[in-house]
């Protein structure tokens, strides 16, 4: 088992709200999300949220490997959820979320869980490679973006359009006409993609946070057979290195319209043969 792992947040000094780790024939990553402006209800915030939801999960799907996937997330969200004090208000609009990717390798196959927009890269020998992406949350922003892709990324108009676009996502949170992702409700885990493949057929497995994948899914400045390839030879300090250089190139997101002019980059890239 050969892991590379890199996690850089969207600004120096800024706390990054993503979240990888990995043991002994699994990982996870999960990438945070709160409402930009807005108090989130939790006193913890949303890298306490992340990290402590990616802890349980990854300790529970080794602990317990006959668990599906979406059994041990639930079980997790249960107990993270617990782990809430009464200063946290549970029902706030913007509390804190949490996109989640999980592998697990098991009795000759790789069990795999996407859970929102995170993507993950299944390789196999010939370097031909499948993606799964959860585009549920996409689909519903697509619909709400109103003038946000207008406005000059970074603008304070471009913020106060931001900040309403992500509440009005709310309303759409975990409803079988918008989007499922990891918070409070463990029914979420239900909703979650999920399969396995046999781990002869793979090479390696890539799990990347959106702050990572811009280059293939939003800058299309690459394939994903390109980032296979810099994963491959450079890993994903590199990988997010590019990313970065890509995003310098457009500040204020007039080429490539975006939430975020940067945003937390986690790559985790787990060769198996």
């Amino acid at each position: 088992m050969s892991v590379a792992l890199a996690s850089v947040p969207a600004e120096p000094g800024r706390e990054n709200e993503d979240f990888a780790a990995v043991a002994p024939e699994a990982a996870v990553l999960l990438d945070g999300a709160g409402v930009a402006g807005a108090e989130t209800g939790c006193t913890h915030g949303v890298a306490w949220f992340s990290a402590t939801l990616g802890g349980m999960l990854l300790g529970a799907i080794t602990a317990h490997p006959d668990e599906p996937l979406a059994v041990c997330l639930a079980d997790s969200i249960r107990v993270v959820r617990s782990l809430h004090g009464s200063g946290c208000d549970l029902t706030h609009r913007a509390s804190p979320t949490s996109t989640v990717v999980a592998v697990r390798a098991r009795a000759g196959a790789l069990e795999h869980l996407v859970l929102g927009d995170s993507s993950l890269l299944l390789t196999d020998p010939q370097g031909r490679t499948t993606v799964v992406t959860d585009r549920r949350l996409d689909d519903v922003g697509k619909r709400l973006r109103g003038p946000v892709d207008s406005l000059p990324t970074g603008s304070p108009e471009h913020a106060t359009a931001l900040a309403e676009h992500r509440d009005a996502l709310t309303k759409f949170r975990n409803r079988s006409d918008g989007f499922w992702i990891a918070g409070v409700d463990p029914r979420a885990a239900e909703h979650a993609l999920t399969g396995a493949v046999p781990l002869e057929s793979l090479a390696s497995v890539s799990l990347l946070s959106d702050g990572a994948s811009r280059l293939a899914d939003r800058f299309q400045l690459a394939t994903w057979h390109d980032t296979l390839a810099v994963l491959d030879s450079s890993g994903p300090e590199e990988l997010i290195r590019r990313v970065r250089s890509a995003e310098a190139t457009d500040p204020h997101g007039r080429r490539w319209p975006r939430g975020k002019a940067q945003d937390d980059a986690t790559a985790l890239h787990w060769v198996l043969t």
